[in-house]
């Protein structure tokens, strides 16, 4: 008995699965005119994408982003995780 998923049940026939080009530009259009900081549940009906919510949102904040990082860690990043990892552990 866990979680529900967010998609399933209410929500038939909205798309799964690999998002396209199209989809991506839909979404980085709307925010960009737009921005996030409303209704995630509200936004995929008004950007004109057949997804749910909680699917446009980690889409947005895992990749579409403009401000996330990429590629290798600098030296004082590495050393800076390094000494926190000392410091704090596993947390």
């Amino acid at each position: 008995m866990g979680r529900s998923p967010c998609c399933d049940g209410i929500n038939i026939g909205l798309k799964k699965g690999p998002w396209t080009p199209e989809e991506d530009k839909k979404l980085i259009d709307y925010i960009e005119r737009n921005g996030h900081h409303g209704s995630w549940k509200s936004l995929p009906k008004l950007a004109g994408l057949i997804r749910c919510g909680k699917s446009c949102r980690l889409r947005w904040n895992n990749y579409l982003r403009p401000d996330i990082k990429r590629g290798k860690f600098s030296e004082d990043e590495e050393r800076i995780i390094i000494n926190l990892h000392s410091a704090l552990g596993n947390k």
